[in-house]
């Protein structure tokens, strides 16, 4: 995971091809306990659910994870209520997962520990 929280999102317009399945399995084990799932479309997506003591602790995580979103500028989807957030990470322009999605997922993790 080092290697990744030190890296900076690179801006995706699309057009680059998204990694395949043995390229996400090598990227998924430098992050910690973030699942690959499919979405309604079929695309591939990165997955973690958080835990906290309450509501506000989940939406302090929530809006921590926005600014890192930000300065990266590569944006998740983020559900999130009493005690839990859940995180899913795509490249949207690319319809799959691309390394900056494991460098988001690395950041992340960095602030879970918070």
């Amino acid at each position: 995971m080092n290697e990744l929280k030190d890296k900076k999102c690179v801006p995706c317009e699309g057009g680059a091809v998204p990694f395949d399945i043995s390229e996400i399995h090598k990227y998924q084990k430098k992050v910690n306990d973030w699942n690959i799932i499919k979405n309604e479309k079929n695309i591939f997506l990165l997955e973690k659910e958080f835990r906290f003591k309450n509501f506000l602790e989940s939406q302090n995580f929530v809006n921590n994870v926005g600014k890192i979103s930000e300065e990266e500028g590569h944006h998740p989807d983020i559900f999130f209520g009493w005690g839990y957030a859940r995180i899913n990470i795509t490249t949207h322009a690319i319809e799959g997962l691309s390394e900056n999605d494991f460098i988001l997922a690395a950041k992340i993790d960095l602030i879970s520990n918070v």
